[in-house]
């Protein structure tokens, strides 16, 4: 991931893979068939891994930090694959978002093809992960920035993955 994101270096993509091995390992053995909601539009990805050692789960024994982290790596993959975009910055707090994505090979500095994301992930079922996916696209539209937006959650149980683009006119 590191080498096609530019807001991601390689010990923080590492952290974010590792957090979401030991996410889907408390679910399911790899690999394993995701759906994706691309703005409503589904399809199919499958999702491998290797299994967590000790060693990383114990360095993602919280649980809460291990989705969270875990969610902005299949995230951010899920945005690759379905939107062809990719992390560019890290979005400052309050801005609604967790990161700023753009297509590869965008100029840093032009920010008119730029969208926020905010990611968000859940051990919980569908029902949960279509609830957040609300919450979220509610918070992007609060954040203080005027800069398009996607939400983003991962259903680790669920293998469930949504994203959706944020109309700020709803």
């Amino acid at each position: 991931m590191a080498n096609r994101h530019y807001a991601l270096t390689p010990p923080v993509a590492g952290s974010y893979l590792e957090a979401a091995r030991v996410s889907l390992d408390k679910h399911h053995i790899s690999p394993k068939e995701f759906t994706l909601e691309n703005d409503k539009v589904e399809s199919m990805a499958k999702v491998e891994w290797d299994s967590a050692d000790d060693r990383v789960k114990a360095t993602w024994a919280n649980t809460d930090d291990a989705t969270c982290f875990g969610a902005y790596a299949l995230a951010l993959a899920a945005t690759e694959l379905l939107r062809g975009m990719f992390a560019i910055k890290r979005a400052d707090r309050l801005t609604g978002a967790d990161y700023y994505i753009a297509p590869i090979g965008e100029d840093m500095e032009d920010l008119e093809n730029w969208f926020r994301l905010e990611v968000s992930g859940t051990s919980l079922d569908k029902s949960i992960v279509k609830n957040r996916l609300k919450q979220k696209v509610e918070q992007t539209k609060q954040g203080n920035s005027n800069i398009p937006a996607i939400a983003a959650v991962v259903g680790f149980r669920a293998q469930l993955i949504l994203l959706q683009t944020v109309d700020e006119s709803s």
